[in-house]
């Protein structure tokens, strides 16, 4: 008979709002409950699909967690599973290795939290179906700077092997090393599956030994955009291994591009605007679509659009809400007015857009100066927003960069409603 399992991995329950945009309350209040309700998705799919086991492979936590509320959440959830039979195997990534919470949690004996030495559990199986083994090792600390392979059991002889394991693997972008090991490492240990996890884009290695890191089940922040999901995996009877893709994000971050080249009305570019917000919502595979709208390209409307972007911003707004379970985390401005032509008068203005641009923002000790001010800045924040000028240096120095050009656009832009007699 076959086995069958979902595995899943970074849930990150009630993962603090790492979105300084969501200012709209109604918005943070659906982004601050999906993480629950993403988990809430994956035991329906479990209970709907009927399967063996539910496999978490780390961050089933966001850090050190002592709600209680969350506790009541989880302690919920997995009765339902333990009442329809279906066995949970948890291990502890670097965030769980901070929480109290499963270590005080009273869990079912369907529930095996692993712990920080490896063991391999043999599941009891009907006659004549072929044996399975679960392995797995927790982290003991928040921290693993080498790798857990070597730690491993063996894997057990005429069984199906299926570990668990937190990783980063050979290094991923935006992640520190965890336990790092490499996929070919994984491929010739010998175990039949690899539930990974800790990297939040899904990966899958389809090889004679399964290798897949699920991804996230839910995205938390522009950062994680795209639909969300774990993986239904089915073992058949001849051992083959058939792995499924399913969708269990309730929001859905998107980048959605809008092009306002040669756009001279400001109803044309509402239109625009519109047009681009509805096929992304087509596209979208979540219950809701939170986007970010990057307005692009050249137009008269250039300066306006960067003076007037909380009226754009408005008017998105009630596009999202018309089309329904849509909305808008923010705007992000990088369109052009025409270039001056030759032999027209020189425009001050523009001018002085091209000093800056040239001159200023390219000046070692501007750099220096607004690096002091973002530091500090940064300091101030709470933890969890802290990352938003970036996770590494480079990644820093980028994103200071790209705010001081949209600082830059956003005063000529008022210099130059002024000028046109505006309010500045």
């Amino acid at each position: 008979m076959a086995y069958r399992f979902v595995h899943a991995a970074d849930v990150h329950l009630d993962s603090p709002l790492r979105s300084l945009a969501l200012r709209n309350p109604d918005l943070a209040e659906l982004i601050g409950n999906a993480t629950r309700r993403a988990f809430t998705n994956i035991v329906d799919l479990c209970l709907n699909e009927q399967v063996d086991a539910l496999l978490l492979a780390g961050d089933l936590y966001d850090g050190d967690q002592t709600s209680m509320k969350t506790a009541r959440f989880l302690a919920m959830q997995i009765r339902r599973l333990d009442e329809a039979g279906i066995r949970v195997f948890i291990i502890r990534g670097n965030h769980d290795a901070l929480s109290r919470i499963t270590k005080e949690l009273t869990l079912p004996d369907t529930v095996k939290v692993f712990g920080g030495r490896a063991e391999a559990v043999s599941i009891e199986r009907s006659r004549g179906d072929f044996a399975v083994a679960i392995h797995g090792i927790s982290f003991a600390n928040a921290h693993a700077a080498e790798s857990l392979l070597p730690k491993y059991k063996a894997p057990l002889d005429g069984a199906v092997n299926i570990a668990l394991m937190h990783t980063s693997l050979a290094g991923a972008a935006g992640h520190d090393p965890y336990a790092p090991c490499s996929i070919a490492d994984l491929g010739t240990s010998g175990f039949d599956y690899w539930a990974l996890g800790h990297v939040h884009r899904r990966a899958v290695v389809e090889s004679p030994r399964a290798i897949v890191m699920p991804g996230m089940p839910q995205g938390r922040d522009i950062n994680e955009a795209g639909p969300k999901s774990v993986t239904l995996v089915t073992v058949a009877d001849d051992r083959s291994i058939q792995m499924e893709q399913r969708f269990t994000s309730v929001a859905q971050f998107e980048r959605v591009a809008v092009n306002v080249d040669g756009i001279e009305d400001w109803r044309a570019l509402v239109a625009a605007m519109t047009r681009a917000f509805e096929q992304a919502r087509e596209r979208t595979q979540s219950e809701h679509l939170v986007a970010r709208l990057s307005i692009t390209g050249t137009t008269p409307l250039a300066w306006q659009i960067r003076r007037d972007a909380d009226l754009l911003k408005a008017e998105a707004d009630d596009r999202a809400s018309v089309i329904g379970k849509s909305w808008v985390e923010k705007l992000e401005i990088d369109c052009t007015a025409p270039g001056v032509v030759a032999g027209a008068p020189a425009d001050p203005l523009a001018e002085l857009h091209d000093l800056i641009a040239g001159e200023v923002l390219s000046s070692s000790a501007y750099a220096m100066e607004l690096t002091v001010i973002a530091e500090e800045l940064r300091a101030q924040l709470p933890v969890e927003c802290r990352t938003i000028f970036g996770t590494s240096e480079e990644a820093f120095k980028a994103a200071l960069g790209r705010l001081a050009r949209e600082g830059a656009e956003d005063v000529l832009a008022r210099l130059h409603a002024a000028a046109d007699g505006g309010q500045s």
